[in-house]
């Protein structure tokens, strides 16, 4: 693919954040990769959930950005999962091994049906303090593929590569975005056809996520305006079943507004926290909290309210 022209902090953030592998299944090929980057004494961290074409430093925006104001960002990549109870088993292993009783999840398309997933999962001892949903869907018939879901594994890699390049935006698209999807195409050409095929599995199978079990988090619902993956019908099921979900918009982003719109973005994440700062759940350093940040932000979202209702 030649040279990734996302942003010159790529190849800084590659260097300076280590990427960590963590086996926490009896299944040693089962690895879980993470950058883990931020103040360690932060014990309510806000994690990455990629989509099915990502890899854990698609948000390196993120990481990089969060970090500097002083927030603790974890941002994961899945091992080889084939359904997803023997994910959020495998999830909940490793938040025990990092010793984080509860976590703020930030999930991309799957990754954000995962993430409702693992909170309905943990509904009874939970462990997910809110939800950030971007381009995220509740029920996999979405896609009108649960009936090839049980041979995604049998497929070599270029076929499973070509059906999730299928989804990607096409024509005309401005330099942010064209090199978001560059970087994106980039981030899938590094995944084996194991890993592929097993995404494609819990993208596809048939599930959907029970609303009552977690109607008590949090949520904000982050989608696009433009052409994504995720049809209008999709969403608007994403919006009755979070009837009290803060919506945050952006006109343009396409399928992956985190690396071409990132600025917008980690504005919204930082919104959703704020309503945590200062209790046991906040994932900020409290001494990087200052009264003239939390009054910008607090302007920021009654700005951006008023954009909604507009």
């Amino acid at each position: 693919m030649g040279e990734i022209k996302v942003s010159p902090d790529y190849n800084w953030f590659r260097s300076t954040v280590p990427l960590k592998k963590i086996i926490v299944d009896d299944d040693d090929s089962k690895v879980w990769s993470l950058y883990d980057a931020g103040p360690r004494s932060i014990r309510c961290p806000l994690i990455f959930l990629p989509p099915v074409s990502g890899t854990a430093d698609v948000f390196f925006q993120q990481i990089l950005a969060l970090t500097g104001w002083g927030y603790r960002v974890i941002a994961l990549q899945y091992p080889v999962y084939w359904d997803h109870l023997e994910f959020c088993d495998g999830f909940r292993k490793l938040l025990d091994h990092l010793q984080l009783d509860k976590v703020h999840l930030f999930g991309a398309s799957l990754g954000g049906f995962l993430a409702q997933k693992f909170a309905e999962y943990t509904h009874k001892s939970p462990r997910v303090q809110s939800l950030i949903l971007c381009n995220a869907f509740s029920d996999t018939s979405i896609f009108n593929q649960t009936w090839t879901a049980n041979s995604f594994w049998l497929m070599p890699a270029f076929m499973l590569k070509k059906i999730v390049l299928g989804n990607f935006a096409s024509g005309p698209l401005d330099p942010e975005m064209a090199d978001g999807i560059d970087f994106m195409v980039d981030r899938l050409e590094s995944l084996g056809q194991s890993e592929l095929a097993s995404r494609l599995t819990l993208n596809c199978q048939n599930s959907y996520v029970e609303p009552h079990k977690i109607r008590d988090i949090p949520v904000t619902i982050m989608d696009v305006f433009d052409q994504s993956a995720l049809s209008t019908e999709a969403k608007e099921e994403m919006y009755k079943l979070y009837p009290n979900a803060r919506r945050a918009h952006l006109k343009t982003g396409g399928n992956f507004p985190y690396l071409c719109r990132s600025a917008e973005v980690n504005l919204y994440i930082q919104i959703h926290l704020l309503q945590f700062h200062g209790t046991r759940y906040a994932a900020i350093d409290p001494s990087m909290v200052s009264a003239e940040e939390l009054e910008v932000q607090k302007i920021s979202l009654h700005a951006s309210s008023e954009q909604e209702e507009q």
